[in-house]
């Protein structure tokens, strides 16, 4: 599995690099790009509608740990208002500005598909810490003052998803107290750095 990993790896990224010797360790850094939905789930969902999050991502791994990579991503997540929210409460604009960072694991699984495309299931896990922005806006007439409120909150997330490596599909759920939200991420990766 793991000198599959590297083969395909290698072959995905379609690399040559010359003049170095060769290495005992094959290892490699890389990029990736992410875009997708958020949506709320819980007492969250009772206050905020979909959003949507993008994120970048390095990720690093090399022959001895594959097929398990270690990531570090940061991104930026917007999740409006309820409409229905507002109906029923004092509110004019309630609005939720989120800036993670995880820091976790991805583990690969064996391909499902090797026709043409190689697609390997996968899962993954991390920490988290975010900056919350909470823009609290309300009607005319209630006297109550607007604010912005900035809270700090570490959580977990989980997810699962489908991979050709250059490209992904992952769902996941992201726990924060009182801010629980599934997102679901298109991700694109590029090789930074591959030593074999």
């Amino acid at each position: 599995m793991k000198k599959f990993l590297i083969f395909f790896i290698i072959i995905s990224c379609n690399l040559i690099y010359a003049g170095d010797p060769p290495n005992q360790t094959a290892r490699g850094l890389f990029l990736a790009f992410a875009v997708g939905p958020r949506f709320p789930v819980g007492s969250f969902a009772g206050t905020s509608k979909f959003g949507y999050g993008f994120n970048a991502e390095l990720s690093y791994t090399n022959d001895e740990y594959l097929p398990v990579f270690v990531f570090l991503k940061t991104g930026f997540e917007n999740f409006p208002g309820s409409e229905d929210f507002y109906k029923s409460s004092d509110y004019s604009n309630y609005s939720t500005n989120v800036i993670p960072v995880n820091l976790g694991v991805r583990y690969y699984l064996p391909p499902i598909l090797k026709s043409g495309v190689i697609i390997m299931p996968m899962l993954e896990c991390s920490i988290n810490y975010s900056f919350y922005s909470i823009l609290k806006e309300f009607k005319t007439g209630t006297g109550i003052n607007d604010i912005t409120q900035n809270v700090n909150k570490f959580g977990f997330s989980a997810g699962v998803g489908l991979s050709a490596f250059m490209m992904e599909m992952l769902a996941s759920y992201n726990y924060y107290k009182s801010n629980q939200f599934v997102s679901i991420d298109l991700k694109i990766r590029i090789p930074l750095y591959i030593n074999i």
